[in-house]
């Protein structure tokens, strides 16, 4: 195969994460390609061959799959947030579960894989977006939204957005259409000017509280104003929830991300309050926070599960985030003890232990790499659930030396869980749980819940 030619085949199957596998009858070689799902015919480009593999850019579904069923987002295709929205939710749920029981097939033991549990919620199920600001197009009208898909640069409006309740969506538009009124530029990624940056719309699911939050460039000409005007559109919208805070946050950074530079309150204050489990978490703006609340119930009683008894324990909670799992486990436990690298998380973590009147929790604040050499306790069970990268192979090194009697382990990305297992598999522990939790209908993720046991403990 050549790169920039056009080949027609069939998606045989869908590797995690959202690598279709291509046939092209006559040729020996695959073709990967983005953005298709099983039993499709598709005509696609090569536009890389390297080491024996060839990958390839989609133009065109010549036939659809027998299971494929209309997307109920009218930007399906168009936005590159949600591959699976044609499939119906049991077939993304077969799909999800296939890849994982594909990646871990050589890590586990037989029989220890428990399948998918689905998210109690299959739309408007994210209580967080960050949404851009851009074009759809050089020189067109303002836009805010997503990345259109394979665009570094196009932004697609997303006012119809399925997997937001129509809070989400009135925000959006409301904010999209005051500031194009008001003829206001946004932040060009290759020029470096302009004002507008992102959107950050946070929202509980128990309490209908939302945090609006608009991400600039510093000082623009009649900026108080502006964003007064903007605040007074917001608050005069006919939304089911309620806004407990709106806010902007400067951030200057050449970074095409969202970044806390300093962020004064326009209105209300800069956090609410979400309740998981019965429990009670203040959320703000930049704190992690799973994106689908129910879901991350069954998530989190997944663990709690797995975790099993920690009467008398000590457990370590490492990549603790806002302390959630910690405090999940702690009501029994002799003391848990969180490590977090980002500050303002362990803050609302210790702020959560205390709000829950949990007195056995501590909060760590650094690289888990580094920390875990001052930890003075011996842990009885260590809690895992790392970025989507996994776990430095370092830090999981320092880790397995503790010898706690059990591991349980949370990822959202299974090819770095299969990774980890390697190590942690050939250093003496044994998986003897596993499941999935679909957290993210729609998309091509997935989270993983592993137990592992040390032999001989």
């Amino acid at each position: 195969m050549k790169k920039g030619t056009i080949y027609e085949g069939t998606v045989c199957c869908v590797k995690f994460p959202n690598k279709g596998i291509v046939k092209v009858e006559g040729e020996e070689q695959d073709i990967i390609v983005k953005h298709v799902i099983p039993g499709q015919k598709v005509k696609v480009a090569v536009n890389k061959v390297r080491k024996g593999k060839a990958e390839g850019r989609l133009l065109e579904v010549l036939e659809t799959s027998k299971d494929e069923i209309p997307s109920p987002c009218p930007h399906f295709g168009q936005c590159g947030g949600c591959s699976y929205q044609s499939l119906p939710y049991e077939k993304q749920l077969e799909l999800k579960e296939s890849q994982v029981r594909e990646l871990l097939k050589d890590r586990i033991p037989e029989g220890v894989f428990e399948g998918i549990k689905e998210s109690p919620v299959r739309e408007a199920y994210r209580n967080k977006m960050e949404f851009t600001f851009g074009d759809e197009y050089k020189d067109g009208p303002l836009s805010l939204g997503m990345h259109k898909r394979g665009s570094f640069h196009d932004i697609v409006t997303v006012s119809g957005c399925r997997i937001v309740d129509e809070d989400f969506r009135m925000i959006l538009e409301c904010t999209r259409e005051y500031f194009e009124q008001q003829k206001v530029p946004f932040y060009h990624r290759m020029r470096h000017d302009g004002y507008l940056r992102h959107l950050l719309v946070r929202k509980a699911v128990k309490t209908g509280e939302i945090l609006a939050d608009l991400i600039t460039t510093s000082a623009y000409t009649g900026e108080e104003a502006l964003l007064r005007g903007w605040k007074e559109a917001l608050l005069a919208l006919p939304l089911k929830g309620t806004f407990a805070g709106i806010l902007h946050t400067r951030n200057d950074s050449l970074a095409d991300a969202v970044k806390d530079e300093g962020t004064e309150i326009l209105y209300g204050q800069n956090y609410f309050y979400e309740e998981l489990l019965g429990l009670k978490f203040k959320i703000t703006p930049f704190s992690f926070f799973q994106t689908n609340s129910l879901g991350a119930e069954v998530l989190y009683e997944t663990a709690r599960e797995y975790i099993g008894d920690t009467k008398d324990k000590v457990v370590f909670d490492l990549y603790s985030g806002t302390g959630t799992i910690a405090q999940i486990a702690a009501p029994v436990a002799k003391k848990v003890v969180g490590v977090e690298i980002i500050e303002e998380a362990v803050e609302a973590a210790r702020e959560n232990a205390a709000l829950n009147e949990l007195d056995n929790c501590s909060f760590w604040a650094g690289d888990v790499l580094k920390v875990v050499d001052e930890l003075q306790e011996v842990p009885d069970l260590i809690i895992l659930d790392p970025p989507r990268d996994g776990v430095h192979p370092k830090a999981l090194e320092k880790i397995i030396g503790f010898g706690a009697e059990r591991i349980v382990y949370i990822s959202c990305k299974p090819t770095s869980l299969a990774r980890d297992l390697e190590l942690l598999t050939g250093k003496g522990y044994v998986p003897e749980r596993v499941s999935c939790v679909d957290l993210f209908p729609g998309t091509v993720h997935v989270e993983t819940v592993c137990c592992l046991h040390r032999v001989n403990s």
